[in-house]
């Protein structure tokens, strides 16, 4: 049980990871509270259902899709709302306050679109992916359970974990083997000395910021399978969750959000074979309160204040 607990609890914590990176990645280049987080979230959600219903688009095939697409759709919203926010006295407390009405307006539309039912995606889906990519490469695979350490996995929670650890090491990447990476490192450093060394900060911000939401996105692919539901309503515990994984790794780096991510998995799987399973809603807010009570800087904070 010990065994299960821990590789379930890393499997969700690597998702996890996945689903609070984009939005750490934003706050720590621009220092601005993206409350829409998790609505992007949704979106990709969404986005991943209809493909999958009206076209029969595997949802792994649908990432490529979503990363574009949302990077795309976060350039010029972006140009249209984050310069007159860090142009502001209090950017971070402006920032809160827009973007929850973008929050309230994009769950608004959706719902109005799609209506409040709940919708899934076919675990095996993932599946079946995973078998056609196995019959290319001449390796015999049949959709189901996989074992690790001698217990049995869905392959949809295997694929999600495996996908927050490909999207924490393209970060990784991004972050110290580009030279885009580098000039947003300086502005996530301080932005003020990056402009006076002629980088073109709104350019890089506008970047990170199109991954942030990219990244959100290409967590609600795997929600259905790790949330079980999409619904119009998922985006504020998305983004509850996200704030919860952040502020235990440190606020602003974005490679702590999987320390944030893996404590929080772990908590969450012990919680649930726990006697105490229907406190299991109340994680989020619990980590937040003891975190922020012990160590406000997050866990890592001390390292990123020496960065």
């Amino acid at each position: 049980m010990l065994t299960y607990t821990l590789v379930a609890g890393l499997l969700f914590g690597l998702y996890f990871s996945l689903v609070g990176l984009g939005l750490n990645l934003v706050f720590g280049v621009m220092r601005i509270v993206n409350l829409a987080h998790g609505d992007f979230l949704m979106l990709g959600a969404f986005l991943a259902f209809w493909l999958f219903k009206l076209l029969a688009f595997n949802p792994l095939v649908t990432i490529p899709v979503a990363f574009a697409l949302f990077l795309l759709l976060g350039l010029p919203l972006y140009y249209l709302l984050v310069p007159r926010l860090l142009s502001a006295r209090d950017p971070e407390m402006l920032s809160i306050i827009l973007f929850f009405g973008v929050s309230q307006v994009i769950e608004a539309v959706t719902t109005i679109a799609f209506g409040t039912s709940e919708r899934s995606i076919p675990g095996m889906a993932l599946g079946n992916a995973v078998k056609w990519a196995a019959s290319v490469i001449g390796v015999g695979y049949e959709p189901g359970p996989v074992a690790i350490l001698g217990q049995s996995f869905p392959i949809s929670w295997v694929m999600s974990g495996l996908a927050g650890a490909l999207a924490v090491l393209g970060i990784y990447l991004y972050l110290y083997c580009t030279r885009l990476g580098y000039l947003t490192r300086a502005v996530m450093v301080s932005r003020e000395e990056a402009i006076s060394t002629g980088i073109d900060v709104h350019r890089v911000s506008a970047i990170a910021f199109g991954i942030g939401i990219a990244l959100a996105a290409i967590a609600g692919i795997f929600a259905p399978f790790m949330l079980n539901i999409i619904t119009p309503a998922m985006g504020v515990d998305a983004t509850i969750t996200s704030f919860a994984v952040i502020v235990i790794g440190s606020l602003g780096n974005p490679l702590g959000t999987v320390l944030g991510g893996v404590i929080y998995g772990v908590s969450l799987i012990f919680l649930q074979q726990s006697s105490y399973s229907s406190w299991a809603n109340t994680l989020p807010y619990l980590l937040l309160i003891g975190v922020l009570l012990a160590r406000p800087s997050g866990l890592l904070g001390r390292q990123t204040r020496r960065a």
